[in-house]
């Protein structure tokens, strides 16, 4: 057992998602209270009387702290009325100032006088700052103070209406953005957290396709990743031993052939040499021939090949110029360098049946290397007949061949397809056959990078 396998798992999944989200609550509850203890109250924007006079008559103060007054004509009186105790007061002394019938004046707004005694004595403290009298009348914002006209409409003098966030707004929404940003890194160690054991069953599935003798994957991380992963070491260790099995049967039955096949040969010498004989000879060589290229193929599949980088064109432009010297008719079409992690003999072996394919039953072959997404991809193209469309499946088949005579030296045993395809699969790959528009076959080899 590896060490990874030994590693003690964290706590549940269950228990680091409650944690989560119980740290997050606190914090929003700790963040809140700062705001209420720490965070002094608001101050509302206020006016005295002599400024909202000056706007009434045209002559508006400039105001930089707090939103200007305007007047406007209405063709009905604001409201609701403000109540209070010091409402008819300040009605009265407007009253005075602007020599209007007290009747003719009334103060709108959404509450009476502040009634926070303490934010009271602040806003006079602040008006006696401003040069004004402690004892100086004056208005809190929300107010309308609205004066009939004699055409019957209503001159209001009130504060501009704003549009963005107040002052107090203002810093309510910095400390949630601050406390955000605080939170930030915290949820975001808990999601990769979270989300990395996620990735590592995704690589080792990808891992496992490209190479079926990859190493088991690690068990460590909460409990129920841990129980996952030793169902995923399990499930891949069933399939390499069946697989292995099926190959290590299909070996030893192929090698248990050749006793009886080697009597057979011994008992028909003893037969008269005529036609039948021969027959006999040319069926048992088939046999032969048969058995040696599924032992072949099993040592082939169950031969552990060290995975090196690799550069397809270049390996291409090798075969090539090898079976040029023997009178082949191949070219490899100029392309870009591409580099992937692969065992060198089963991928020379791949391309060298595809090629000697396109050879035999083509007349030539053409051969290009290109880059789709994370694949490289390789395409071999002949000028032969082509293939069926019902039958492009069938010829990756082990022993099927597609040329009725069953002789080796037109159709060979019926192994280099199942070959070619059984070492792209154990590379991640795949392989696929289509027919060409103008005429001829293409096989189309994808491997990942």
């Amino acid at each position: 057992m590896s060490r990874f396998s030994r590693v003690r798992p964290t706590a549940s999944l269950f228990g680091q998602l409650l944690t989560l989200t119980g740290l997050t609550l606190v914090a929003a509850q700790v963040i809140s209270l700062l705001l209420i203890f720490n965070l002094p109250p608001p101050t509302p924007d206020f006016y005295r009387l002599s400024e909202i006079v000056a706007t009434y008559r045209g002559h508006a103060p400039t105001i930089t702290e707090r939103r200007p007054l305007e007047r406007v004509l209405l063709n009905e009186p604001p409201g609701p009325a403000m109540e209070g105790r010091t409402a008819p007061e300040i009605r009265l002394k407007l009253s005075e100032e602007l020599n209007v019938p007290v009747t003719r004046i009334i103060i709108a707004g959404d509450r009476g006088p502040f009634s926070d005694r303490r934010v009271g004595r602040i806003l006079r403290d602040r008006l006696a700052r401003q040069g004004g009298s402690r004892d100086e009348a004056f208005l809190v914002d929300p107010f309308q103070v609205a004066i009939a006209q004699d055409d019957g409409r209503w001159a209001v003098v009130r504060p501009v209406r704003g549009f963005g966030l107040s002052p107090w707004q203002q810093r309510i929404a910095l400390w949630f953005v601050l406390s955000a940003l605080a939170m930030a890194p915290v949820a975001y160690v808990f999601a990769r957290r979270l989300s990395a054991p996620i990735r590592l069953f995704a690589d080792a599935a990808e891992r496992l396709g490209r190479d079926p003798q990859a190493p088991p994957l690690a068990v460590r991380g909460s409990a129920e990743i841990a129980v996952a992963a030793r169902a995923f070491n399990d499930m891949q260790e069933r399939l390499r031993r069946y697989v292995d099995d099926r190959t290590a049967m299909v070996g030893a039955i192929a090698h248990d052939l050749r006793t009886p096949l080697t009597r057979l040969r011994f008992r028909i010498e003893t037969l008269p040499d005529d036609e039948q004989k021969a027959k006999i000879s040319a069926d048992i060589d088939q046999m032969e021939a048969m058995v040696s290229a599924a032992l072949t193929f099993v040592r082939d599949t169950t031969r552990p090949g060290e995975r090196t980088p690799l550069e397809l064109s270049s390996l291409l432009e090798s075969l090539c110029d090898e079976m040029a010297e023997t009178g082949a008719t191949t070219e490899v079409e100029f392309g870009e360098k591409v580099v992937l992690e692969g065992d060198p003999m089963a991928l020379r072996r791949l391309f060298s049946n595809l090629l000697e394919n396109a050879v035999k039953f083509g007349g030539r072959a053409r051969a290009r290397v290109f880059r789709e997404g994370a694949n490289a991809v390789v395409e071999i193209d002949d000028d032969g007949p082509g293939i069926p469309a019902a039958e492009q499946e069938r010829v990756f088949e082990p022993f099927y061949r597609r040329e009725p005579s069953r002789s080796r030296q037109t159709g060979g045993i019926g192994l280099g397809l199942a070959v070619v395809r059984s070492i792209a699969r154990g590379h991640g790959g795949d392989v696929a056959l289509a027919n060409r528009a103008g005429g001829g076959l293409t096989a189309r080899v994808s491997l990942p990078v």
